[in-house]
């Protein structure tokens, strides 16, 4: 029995000894990695390996796959030996082609707006920095996202390309031919407004802003939690209908959307709430009035010169008087052509739960005056 004991021994020291020695260089060995905890988050994961931060974006549309795996390198660390199966990024971005106009304000408010070197959609980018760059050359306009100017991408050589999937969309076109990497950006995806929001933490990351990303997440979740609180303390909790039939359809937010979860968290109950989905759904008209004709507040966005009235509603599409929201003046407008909603909800929504929880429960708030709804005018 001595002897087993002993011999086992040996072996686990030979095997120890080994180990110290050096690494094999077969990608089969092991490397030990960290996973940097990510509390609301459903569709990012971020793991800190040896020489590497690795993160996994899960298929939003199908939870069983995985939509990308980046592999996070420093431009002055060498590659590592054994790196897992993903696209390598080298990190801190300096020159980075951004498509939305949401990722160019947070990149800003992370302190890397020099790091962008082109966008695409520049008419919906309202960051001056970004308008004055396109005038002035410094910045590259690479023109529609949908169909970019690959030439002006060719000439400017950038690091990586950030971009919003879609589902079904059959990929990125002619850009993918460019071996440039493609950082899909699918945090719009998310369940929740905190685990969208939480994605900044990637973004942190991909332009060495990984503190900057930290405290500004800190602050979000520390303000959301409290107004998310106080609106649960009421009693009373409104019905909600959202936005408006557009051709055919009226597009809902699903139960599961991050825009689905904020109108519960703002204390009201969402029409739609069953919907367990997590982008948007498309409805009938008569479907969301069967359901909704009764809802006792309607909160509707839109991009236009001059804010929306009850009156050009009602052009608009007649039926829409029917609601009791309209009949009793209920409505709220987001004029996204002044207001910077879209590009303040994905990192900052305690600052839009705010505004609902004034809607929805006033008497909570009576000093604070609403920063992105206002009530329709006649």
């Amino acid at each position: 029995m001595k002897n087993i004991l002993l011999s086992a021994n040996i072996v686990m020291l030979v095997l120890l000894l080994s180990a110290c020695g050096g690494r094999s260089k077969t990608s089969s060995v092991f490397v030990p990695e960290e996973t940097i905890q990510l509390r609301y988050a459903e569709n990012l994961t971020l793991v800190k390996g040896e020489g590497y931060i690795k993160a996994r974006l899960r298929n939003p549309w199908d939870t069983t796959k995985i939509l990308r795996t980046y592999l996070l390198i420093e431009k002055d660390k060498e590659i590592p030996q054994h790196l897992p199966e993903g696209t390598v990024v080298h990190i801190p971005l300096s020159n980075a082609l951004v498509y939305t106009a949401v990722h160019c304000s947070l990149i800003k408010e992370l302190g890397a707006l020099p790091s962008i070197g082109g966008i695409c959609e520049l008419q919906y980018i309202k960051v001056p920095e970004i308008q004055e760059g396109c005038r002035n050359g410094s910045i590259v306009d690479a023109g529609d996202g949908m169909n970019p100017n690959i030439e002006k991408i060719i000439d400017m050589h950038p690091d990586a390309l950030m971009l919003s999937p879609f589902e079904n969309s059959g990929g990125h076109g002619r850009v993918e031919k460019l071996k440039i990497p493609i950082i899909e950006c699918a945090d719009y995806m998310e369940t929740s407004p905190l685990g969208r929001a939480e994605w900044m933490h990637f973004y942190g990351l991909l332009f060495g802003r990984e503190a900057q990303a930290d405290s500004i997440f800190q602050k979000v979740e520390s303000n959301y939690l409290k107004l998310k609180d106080m609106a649960f303390q009421s009693t009373n909790k409104p019905t909600l209908i959202s936005d408006q039939k557009s051709g055919s359809a009226w597009y809902t937010p699903g139960g599961k959307s991050t825009t689905g979860r904020l109108y519960a968290d703002a204390g009201a109950q969402y029409a739609f709430a069953s919907q367990e989905v997590s982008g948007s759904v498309p409805l009938s008209f008569e479907t969301v009035f069967e359901k909704g004709q009764d809802a006792d507040f309607w909160l509707i966005k839109y991009n236009q010169a001059k804010n929306k009235t009850y009156t050009e509603l009602k052009e608009d599409y007649s039926p829409y008087a029917k609601f009791k929201a309209f009949k009793e003046r209920k409505i709220y407008g987001c004029n996204t052509a002044y207001v910077p909603f879209y590009e303040d909800f994905p990192f900052h929504p305690d600052l839009v739960l705010k505004d609902l929880i004034k809607i929805f429960h006033p008497s909570l708030f009576p000093d604070y005056e609403l920063k992105y709804f206002s009530k329709l005018a006649e």
